[in-house]
């Protein structure tokens, strides 16, 4: 394989390659009666907060809550209407976003930023290039990427293309340039979404190493376990407001929870017993050469399958191989009891009606600058339209209903896609490839960055589908998620099948056994 994984299974380094600071409980950022409004959204209503020099703060709450508006003003990246900020004592400037970095601010956002066309090493250094003389000291920069690599424990070309790295990779380099930077104040936002189980570990070291070194570190998650993990102290925001601060031992789960999302009630899932005996989708020796071989498997009607493995193990590219992304897959493919020749396009896995939902949606599952009416219709437009013209009392009636069918407020069908939050895109990619009525539905990290309002609201949405006879295969890094909601589980490791489990059968203690002997027997063998 052309890249490797993160981490090396071996201990981080003793010496840390970032300066040591003098925490003392000093506070790093106080912010007092903060507020922020946009036309027909009080986004922050009166916000007083403290970080900590050398805490782990976590911050939670569903979309919607506030909390991105939050940390976009603490790095510079929006005004507060009402209020002040100090960094380490002294006000915080809104003249230029720059000044947050100089104030020392840095900020991983749970939207990749990574330029694809560019080196790993230029974006692990954007915006910050060590220079002499006015030219850029390239020696210099190729020294520091490997000394915080291993101290990351990265494995990772610096001169590879960023856009060949997978989700995973592409936010450790995130990761990567913001600790280069020397910052006393980290902003992670979801940085462990695209990540799996073993690359959560790392990270999790590297940020009790950061923590040590006396770095203040915001954390947002949706995973509310790591979170009580992680953090010193967390705070929950509702609706704009900050509700509650309290030490993270006196948090649980459950009371998280119920200060986010207040009344509302979260109703558990149920998993259906068993699928259909139709057969839509048959895959026999599946193969993506350098990275998937030998996969085979059935997808009956009504059947949620899921997929699980670590990072790195194969999965996105088994979904891509079965959408006609994958141009030089090879195996053998039956559909609704016809075998047919592979799918070499993703027009031609369409025309069957094989559709895919991607891991990035704002990249590769919508168009932002337009409104999510437009991107309901997009995979779909002959539908509404009369010869060349788009009917648009057709589009309204039939946006309206996918809408209420997803529970996204047909309200916010003028709205651009940019503007919404991550719960309510994924509606959106969800929404699209319905409106062809496909008989297959591939979802990839459906629910990566969404609260758990939204996940229920989506997944039951899966559920209504996959009860009217729609065949769904579900990968996610979450494997709690494909446990709870998949009738069987395909594990995979090293681009390899493993097993398929019974979805009653299946438990995460179970999958990562599987996983975790084909790691270690592959480590014993000498395979990298």
């Amino acid at each position: 394989m052309s890249e490797q994984v993160i981490g090396s299974g071996t201990a981080a380094p003793r010496n840390i390659p970032i300066r040591k600071r003098d925490s003392n409980s000093t506070v790093a950022i106080r912010v007092r009666n903060v507020s922020k409004s946009f036309p027909g959204v009080q986004a922050l209503r009166g916000i007083n907060f403290e970080l900590l020099s050398g805490e782990v703060h976590g911050l939670v709450g569903a979309n919607g809550a506030g909390k991105s508006t939050f940390i976009r003003m603490l790095s510079g990246a929006s005004v507060p209407d009402t209020g002040e900020i100090e960094v380490q004592g002294s006000p915080l400037l809104f003249d230029d976003p720059r000044l947050q970095s100089g104030a020392g601010i840095a900020a991983i956002y749970q939207e990749l930023t990574i330029i694809p066309e560019m080196s790993v090493l230029s974006n692990a250094f954007l915006g910050k290039v060590p220079s002499r003389f006015f030219v850029t000291d390239k020696r210099r920069m190729e020294r520091r990427f490997a000394e915080l690599s291993e101290w990351m424990g990265l494995k990772i070309p610096p001169h590879a293309n960023a856009g060949s790295l997978s989700v995973a990779n592409q936010q450790m380099i995130e990761i990567l340039r913001a600790v280069q930077t020397d910052q006393n104040v980290l902003i992670m936002d979801e940085p462990t979404a695209p990540l799996g189980p073993y690359e959560r570990a790392r990270l999790y070291e590297l940020i009790g190493r950061l923590k040590e070194s006396g770095v203040a570190i915001i954390f947002i998650s949706h995973d509310l376990d790591e979170v009580l993990q992680l953090s010193d102290r967390v705070s929950v925001m509702r609706e704009g407001l900050l509700v509650e601060t309290r030490t993270a031992a006196n948090w649980t789960k459950d009371t998280l929870v119920q200060a986010m999302l207040g009344d509302v009630q979260i109703v558990p899932g149920s998993k259906r017993t068993h699928a259909s005996d139709q057969e839509l989708l048959h895959v026999s020796n599946l193969a993506l050469p350098g990275r998937v071989s030998g996969l085979s498997f059935g997808l009956h009607e009504g059947e949620i399958l899921g997929i699980a493995g670590l990072v790195g193990a194969g999965r996105t590219e088994v979904l891509r191989c079965i959408a006609g992304a994958e141009p030089s897959a090879q195996g053998s493919m039956r559909f609704v009891g016809v075998d047919c020749p592979w799918p070499r396009t993703i027009r031609e896995a369409i025309g069957r009606g094989i559709v895919l939902a991607p891991e990035d949606r704002k990249r590769q599952g919508l168009v932002l600058s337009r409104s999510s009416l437009s991107n309901l219709m997009l995979a779909d437009l002959p539908a509404v339209a009369v010869g060349p013209v788009i009917d648009r009392s057709k589009t309204r009636e039939r946006g309206t209903a996918l809408a209420r069918q997803l529970g996204f407020n047909p309200e916010r069908l003028d709205a651009e896609a940019l503007n919404l939050s991550g719960g309510n895109q994924q509606k959106l990619v969800l929404g699209k490839w319905l409106n062809r009525k496909p008989r297959i539905l591939l979802l990839d990290e459906p629910t990566r960055g969404i609260d758990l309002g939204a996940k229920q609201e989506i997944f039951q949405a899966i559920r209504r589908l996959s009860d009217q006879g729609m065949g769904v295969i579900l990968v996610s890094s979450d494997l709690e998620e494909v446990v709870e909601h998949s009738d069987r589980v395909l594990v995979m490791a090293r681009g390899r099948q493993i097993d398929i489990l019974d979805g009653h059968d299946a438990t995460v203690e179970r999958i990562l056994n599987l996983i975790f002997a084909v790691e270690s027997r592959a480590s014993d063998a000498g395979v990298s």
